[in-house]
């Protein structure tokens, strides 16, 4: 009971237990209906929903009066007693619906204006409409019960970690500005014109420096934001559950992430997950399913076709093959009976991501079909078949290109295959660790190599070597076989039905190697003391083995709740153009601030 002056009980907590008692609620009127001159009156707040009649047998025709005024989303304090609802009016969808509240006190808190839209769950509004009126929106009970479910989310999250012996540290929001990443958000200082902070992308270099601090574990439900490009899963700001672990090896790190994370499914899902968690490498996840987060819940893996296509007759794909290419495929059950323009759909989505075109072997009943039938032998289809473990009626989807953008094509193509044909049950969590990344990717536009996930990640311990053995190369960074271009990260991310939850690493803690890394990115020395200094200094004063992660709190909750979009687990979410349509951010500053801070527009 959340007794109150304006309340006894709330609108979703009186039961037939309650007969005869009188009560006082409060909240949104979220329906009313006048019916010969008996007002009925359901009352909602965040604990759900409660009928009141107002009748003239029993009222004043002052309460009658202000009863009749009352309209969507006027704000009321209604008094009354405690009845249950005749037989034939009880409603077993509502967990109040066996009573109602005979009312003989009615106070109008605050009137509302007309809604723009009516706050039910099933509704037909825009999602821009929605967001400008985010308050409305909020009192929907699909969202609320979400943002509260996020809620425990994190209180759990704390008590777990809390027994684990992690420490829950605050970092700064004001930082160095370190653009090696995703563009920072900047804001100018007043006191010392002409310098700037950033605001976090994550709190990476102060949760090692905790540990140099000694503190052992840390966490941290933190903030972070990015000036990048938004999509439906992205937000400018976003929040993870920040997590650094001294002297530590990624098994370590698995064991608690499993633990914490089976601790959330069973305690708030009541869902077992078996423990531990598959683990692939990346080299592994790319090669059978073309995607470095596979969805696991349904099969459809890549086939290597390279082999029997060598000598296979067909012109471009020996040709793939002898330059070092890749020809694989995926099989899938019952395809056969695809339309030329069903295929040609799927070919327009390899196009889309780069490839050259797409290839297909139908095992139809009336016959094998495919474009390659003039080119090759009957013997060929039957080895592809064997290898693809393909049956009669299904069909074989074949890309033959660059390795990577095959394998890219046919990941692709597998999950839109999925969705199609709804393989990817609901309800299954298929958890994985993906793990040795490259650390190292090559960017042709700046010919040198980036961090493919952050610059702070330590190479596997048996590629260390290759570190030294990259700056003697005669090879060019453009090429595979460059030593730089071989060295895997001590790099790992957790995945859950094709998404990735979290990604985190065993860090650098030797400030030698962190310099040999910021060099071999394209940073001079100088660069790299003025830009990365205050880490370098401190790794130099014996640092820790050490490694973390940081599982994305918005997506953990939205792959829990089965929502499609991050935005829906976020109280005040911006739109994927990074705009707040409710309070209207970003927005011009006054000239008088801009002057403040010695900042000119530029248009």
């Amino acid at each position: 009971m959340l007794k109150t002056s304006y309340r006894t009980h709330t609108c979703g907590e009186l039961r037939a237990a309650d007969v005869d008692k009188n009560v006082v609620i409060s909240g949104w009127v979220a329906g009313w209906r006048n019916l010969g001159g008996v007002v009925f009156i359901d009352l909602r707040d965040r604990w759900g929903t409660t009928q009141a009649i107002f009748n003239p047998e029993w009222c004043s025709a002052e309460i009658m009066e202000s009863a009749q005024k009352l309209r969507h989303e006027f704000v009321a304090e209604i008094k009354g007693e405690v009845r249950l609802r005749p037989e034939n009016a009880r409603n077993p969808k509502m967990p109040t619906g066996e009573i109602e509240i005979r009312a003989t006190g009615l106070t109008i808190l605050n009137r509302s204006e007309t809604p723009p839209f009516l706050v039910e769950d099933n509704l037909d509004a825009s999602e821009e409409l929605r967001l400008e009126y985010r308050y409305l929106d909020l009192r929907r009970s699909v969202l609320k019960n979400k943002i509260e479910f996020r809620h425990k989310v994190a209180l759990e999250v704390r008590k777990y970690l809390d027994r684990l012996g992690f420490v829950e540290i605050e970092t700064p929001l004001l930082i160095r500005s370190t653009p090696e990443g995703a563009r920072d958000f900047v804001v100018p200082s007043r006191e010392h014109r002409g310098c700037f902070y950033a605001l976090p992308q994550s709190p990476q270099l102060f949760k090692q420096i905790l540990m140099i601090s000694g503190f052992d574990r840390y966490f941290q439900i933190a903030r972070c934001l990015r000036d990048e490009d938004l999509r439906a899963d992205r937000q400018p700001e976003h929040t993870q559950i920040d997590m650094e672990m001294a002297l530590v090896t990624s098994d370590d790190i698995f064991n608690v992430v499993e633990g914490m994370v089976c601790h959330l499914f069973g305690h708030l899902l009541n869902v077992k997950l078996e423990r531990p968690f598959p683990r692939l490498t990346f080299d592994q996840a790319m090669s059978r399913f073309g995607s470095d987060k596979p969805d696991m819940r349904f099969g459809m893996e890549i086939t290597d076709l390279s082999g029997i296509s060598a000598a296979c007759g067909f012109s471009v794909f020996e040709q793939v093959v002898s330059s070092g290419g890749l020809v694989a495929g995926i099989s899938l059950a019952g395809g056969a009976a695809y339309s030329r323009k069903n295929l040609d759909d799927l070919a327009e989505i390899a196009k889309k991501n780069g490839a050259k075109g797409l290839s297909f072997v139908a095992f139809a009943e009336s016959g094998i079909k495919s474009p390659l039938s003039k080119a090759v032998s009957p013997g060929y289809f039957e080895s592809i078949k064997t290898l693809s473990k393909a049956k009669d009626g299904d069909l074989v989807l074949i890309v033959a290109d660059r390795k990577a953008t095959a394998l890219k094509c046919l990941g692709q193509l597998r999950l839109e295959l999925a969705r199609r044909h709804k393989l990817q049950a609901e309800n299954k969590w298929e958890f994985l660790w993906v793990h040795k990344f490259p650390l190292f990717e090559y960017n042709p536009d700046l010919r040198r190599f980036d961090a493919m996930h952050n610059i702070v990640t330590s190479p596997c311990p048996e590629d260390i070597d290759k570190l030294q053995q990259g700056f003697v190369s005669s090879l060019p960074l453009s090429d595979e076989n460059h030593p730089w271009a071989q060295i895997r990260a001590n790099q790992y991310d957790l995945v859950c039905n094709g998404v990735e939850l979290a990604s985190g690493g065993i860090r650098i803690h030797d400030a030698d190697m962190q310099m040999q890394i910021l060099r071999i990115l394209g940073m001079s020395v100088e660069r790299a003391e003025r830009m990365f200094g205050f880490l370098l200094k401190a790794l130099r004063y014996g640092a820790p083995p050490h490694g973390g992660i940081a599982p994305g709190l918005d997506r953990l909750v939205a792959l829990m709740t089965g929502s499609d979009s991050i935005r829906d687990v976020i109280a005040f979410p911006k739109t994927t153009g990074g705009r707040s349509l409710m309070d209207g951010s970003p927005a011009p500053i006054d000239e008088e601030q801009l002057r403040e801070l010695g900042l000119k527009i530029i248009e």
